[in-house]
């Protein structure tokens, strides 16, 4: 089902309305989208990433050359996460860097495909350093990503969009993001996420949210913040930054598929590997 972009934000605004934060559930498989929809998930975010993830590996292989993003993410749309998704707006994430794609054709495929939405993934801003002013000053930086969102804004999309700075924050929200996303940092936790040590602390993220509210806000009054990843990989850790600032909800992606199926194999595994074997012991 397609919903329009004042659809999708009609939803949202209901359930804020309603008290009920927003949650954005990452599909890397159609199992994933459709008990994340069975969940109450109010957004299913397709990400290249989301194959990778749940195939074993480190979501930043994501950001890596081993394959084509946009192309992953139209066929997992088609394939596997809209032909079992009944009544929960489907958002594709879209690597706006992408030099080899004419950017509106592909949001129109997109559309026609059934998204509702779309989201700058994977985004450059979780680059750093040298390599991300090298990438900057060769046409593949964040302003890329902007270009995109504004395209896909004035086509009718909801748009959610990925920030990690007070300035990306206003710079989305100038060109008619709906939503922005504070990410501060790969998920902890799990076989493939981030160590604690290697985090922001959870005491520290709300500030950082904040900061990206204000500067959002400051230009686009009515838009939604939500926050993801880091520290924030828990339920618990979730409502501890959304009580502490002006955040409305919370996207995930390996805190929403990865961590749990991590956690239910392995411990389905064991409880079946327990079972006595009977009285045959002598094969």
């Amino acid at each position: 089902m397609i919903f329009s972009r004042e659809d999708v934000l009609r939803r949202l605004r209901m359930e804020i309305s309603q008290g009920r934060p927003i949650v954005g559930a990452g599909a890397g498989t159609g199992i994933s989208a459709k008990f994340a929809e069975q969940g109450g998930a109010d957004l299913i975010i397709v990400y290249n990433s989301g194959r990778f993830r749940m195939a074993g590996h480190g979501s930043l292989a994501g950001l890596l050359a081993y394959g084509d993003a946009n192309a992953i993410v139209k066929e997992m749309g088609e394939r596997e996460i809209l032909p079992v998704m009944r009544d929960v707006p489907v958002i594709a994430g879209v690597m706006g860097t992408d030099p080899l794609r004419r950017m509106e054709h592909l949001l129109a495929e997109l559309d026609a495909l059934g998204f509702s939405g779309i989201n700058n993934f994977p985004t450059v801003g979780l680059i750093d350093g040298r390599f991300r002013m090298e990438l900057e000053r060769t046409g593949m930086g964040f302003a890329k990503e902007v270009a995109m969102i504004r395209a896909a804004h004035e086509r009718g999309f909801f748009t959610c969009v990925y920030v990690f700075n007070p300035d990306e924050a206003a710079t989305m929200a100038q060109v008619g993001a709906d939503a922005v996303i504070a990410h501060v940092g790969l998920t902890v936790g799990g076989s493939i996420g981030l160590s604690d040590n290697d985090a922001l602390s959870l005491d520290k993220a709300p500030a950082v949210v904040q900061a990206i509210a204000d500067a959002a806000k400051r230009i686009k009054r009515d838009v939604l913040v939500l926050c993801h990843g880091g520290p924030i990989a828990t339920p618990e850790d979730a409502a501890y930054v959304l009580s502490r600032c002006d955040a409305l909800g919370f996207v995930g992606a390996s805190s929403m598929e990865r961590l749990p199926v991590e956690t239910a194999i392995a411990t389905t595994t064991r409880a079946f590997k327990s079972i006595s074997p009977g009285r045959r012991t002598d094969l």
